[in-house]
Parts: structure tokens; sequence; C-alpha cells
């Protein structure tokens, strides 16, 4: 009995030691990220919102931590814009609808970028230390029709417009669009609602190269419920490369003082209201190849160089406009999570969620408006999509609108 009870002893000391070990290990790992992430700052505003901004100097930028960008040339302008989306660099905040909450508290001084400070509860917030800021291999957008995405028991749902080069020599350089903004439910912390653009070249199988940008909700990255700006990129289909707004893996160059990816948008659209929509532009720079990211009239972002890819060094092969969500399908449901306004886009105006004045940038640097469309709707029980074009509204353009309640909806399965 006595020998029973020490073997009993020393099997649960083995198992706190052991326990023990894996959370020093775990604590070093999240600190040692936070590190990484967290450069070191001339200096630090708190934003009312409860963000942290730190001013990192540009020799300290995210891009030098890349192998391919040791010594990379920091690119400040782009050498190009596309003829009549707009000529005009401004950092006036009267001109520019996004400008952001922290700003009120000040500026980063010149030669710094203003990165938003990782903390340890968001890196804990994720599945892994490694999933932190990522996406799974197995979350990719395959790109064709009626594709449902899975990770684990969950599935990416999409309604989102399309269009595809009608030809091998045919390209895209670019997309404009007003993308509008709400606040959508989201029913888990884990599962996220947005709205954005795609760039895409190649294919799965031959790595897929895309570069995503526009608004998201996400508690599992930010840790709150507010739609926030978001970029991201690939150059291998979602396996090793990309992550939102440089977590972790550096690649796109932030370029502007006044401008933190990863903040809130301050305002959202109001139900029978105000509509508020954000302008999204992405062009390539003929001259240097890499891809401009601007958001508003005026405000230069940064942008993705172009030694990040290799299918899309040529040009784009598809671009997409739309909606995504995670459904997890917690207790075998739907999940109720929102898409856009969270009603379907047959509501129209002031009640569902739209974009509209899309054009693309082809591959001689024209905008045009897209043709050819087709349109991804992953469960139309759930969530919908209406398209538009000129001939039905000559200010809008190429639009539509898009978006449901998910599993609000009775019919949603």
């Amino acid at each position: 009995m006595a020998s029973l009870i020490v073997l009993n002893f020393i099997v649960i000391l083995a198992v706190l030691v052991t326990r023990s070990e894996f959370s020093n290990t775990h604590d070093a790992a999240v600190n040692q990220l936070l590190k990484k992430l967290n450069k070191p700052y001339v200096k630090s505003i708190k934003s009312p919102d409860g963000d942290i901004i730190d001013c990192v100097h540009m020799k300290n930028h995210p891009i030098y931590d890349h192998p391919l960008f040791k010594n990379h040339t920091i690119q400040m302008r782009p050498n190009f814009y596309p003829e009549g989306w707009t000529t005009k660099y401004s950092n006036n905040k009267k001109q520019n609808m996004v400008a952001q909450l922290w700003t009120i508290n000040g500026i980063c001084p010149k030669n710094s970028i203003p990165i938003r400070r990782t903390r340890k509860e968001d890196i804990l917030r994720a599945k892994s230390i490694e999933e932190y800021g990522k996406k799974d291999p197995n979350d990719i957008r395959q790109h064709k029709p009626i594709n449902q995405h899975r990770r684990g028991n969950g599935t990416h749902e999409y309604a989102t417009l399309n269009v595809v080069a009608n030809s091998p020599r045919a390209k895209f350089h670019g997309t404009q669009s007003y993308l509008n903004v709400w606040r959508p439910y989201v029913q888990e912390d884990h599962e996220f609602s947005l709205a954005q653009v795609w760039i895409v070249a190649g294919s799965y199988s031959s790595q897929l190269n895309t570069i995503e940008a526009g608004w998201q909700v996400s508690y599992g990255i930010y840790g709150d419920n507010q739609p926030r700006y978001f970029t991201y990129w690939t150059a291998d289909s979602y396996m090793r490369t990309g992550c939102y707004n440089n977590i972790g893996c550096p690649g796109f160059v932030s370029i502007n003082q006044e401008f933190a990816l990863g903040s809130p948008i301050s305002q959202v659209s109001v139900f029978e209201g105000l509509q508020i929509n954000l302008l999204v532009s992405i062009w390539k720079d003929p001259r240097t190849g890499n891809w401009w990211l601007k958001f508003g009239p005026h405000f230069y972002v940064g942008y993705w160089p172009s030694a990040l890819f290799n299918h899309l060094q040529n040009g784009g092969t598809e671009v997409h406009w739309g909606g995504e969500i995670v459904n997890l399908k917690n207790h075998s449901r739907h999940t109720t999570t929102a898409m856009g306004s969270g009603l379907f886009a047959e509501n129209g105006f002031q009640k569902a969620s739209y974009f509209r004045n899309i054009e693309i940038l082809d591959e001689n640097n024209i905008r045009r408006e897209p043709v050819g469309v087709s349109s991804i709707v992953t469960n139309d029980r759930c969530y919908s999509l209406s398209y538009g074009n000129s001939s039905g509204h000559p200010i809008w353009k190429t639009h539509f609108f898009y978006g449901g309640p998910g599993g609000n909806n009775h019919l949603c399965t």
C-alpha cells in the first residue's frame, strides 16, 4: 500500500514538473515572438480606443526582417498613379475619411512608421503561437465556383463578385472600389467577418499568389469586435508565407506616418441612415513592379514588393471583391455570424452592405469597368449577392449588394 502511494506521488510530481516545463517553454516562445514583433520605438502613443501605437524608425522597419529584403531601399512614393484615380498625395486629415483615432494624441515623427503594439493576450488568443496572425492552409480560397473551404469542423463562406483574365496575355494591374463599412455580429472568438479585395495570380497547385485588403471584424486577432483595416498576402497558397498586417511575417511595406494597419475604423454605417464607405485602391507600379495600396482618396499606406511573388510579378489573372465569414458550426449548427450589415442583398441601400464603382486596371494601365463578371455565393440560404452595372445605375456603375444573417435565418443550415 505504501509503495502504491509513493508511486502515485511520483507520477503526480512528474506530471506537474512536465506541465511546468511546458508552461515555461511556452511563455519563453510567446516572449520571443513579442520581442520580434514589437520593434524599438522612438515614440509611443496611447489611442483613445485602447490600442498602443509604437512609432518605429525606418531603419528598424519590419521589412528588413525578411531574408529577401535585408538591403531593400524603401520606396516612399509610387512612381505611377492610374489616370482618373488620383495624382495628388495628401496627409490632410480634412481630406481623409480614414484618419485614425490615435492621431488625436499625435502622429509619428518623420522617418518613422506607426505599428500597433502586439500584447501577450493577443498571441494567447490564437490557437497556437505558430498560427497567430496567419491563415491555415486549408482556409485558402481556391477560386472555384461553389467551393467550400473547411478548417476542422469549420467552413469559410463567401459572397463575391469575380473577374478572370480572358486570355493568356491579359493581366490585371490593379483595382479600385468603395467598400461599405459595417460592424457585423461575430458569434465565436475564432470566427470573423470581413469585406475585402483580392488580386490573384497562379493556382493552389502552382503557388497561389494573392494580395488582399479591406476591413474585418476578428476578436481572435484584435481582441474586440470593431471593424479594422487589414492587409494580407501569400506567395505559396498560404502554406508558409503570408499573414495579417505583417504579424510575424514581414512583406507589406508601410510608409505612412499617420496610418497603422490593424487600427479600428472610427465610423460605421447606420441602418436607414448615414453610410460609411472605404475607398480601396491597389495598383502595380510599372517602374518597380511593386503593388501599392491606398485607403481613401489620398492616403497612401504602402506596398507589397514585387520580389515577394512569382506569378504576381507579371500581373493578376483574377480579381475578387466581396464578403467572407468563418462558420465553426459549434453544436452542429450554422453560425449566426453576419456578413456585411447582417441583411440579405435584396434589402438594398441603407440596409444591405455593398461594393460600388468597381474598376480594374488592365495590362495597359487603363482603368475600366470589369467585363464578364461572375458571382460566387457558397450558401445562398445564409448570405446572398445582387449585382448591378452602369445600365442600371450610371453613378454607382459596376456594383453589388451582399451579405446576410447566417444562422439567424431559419433556412440557413
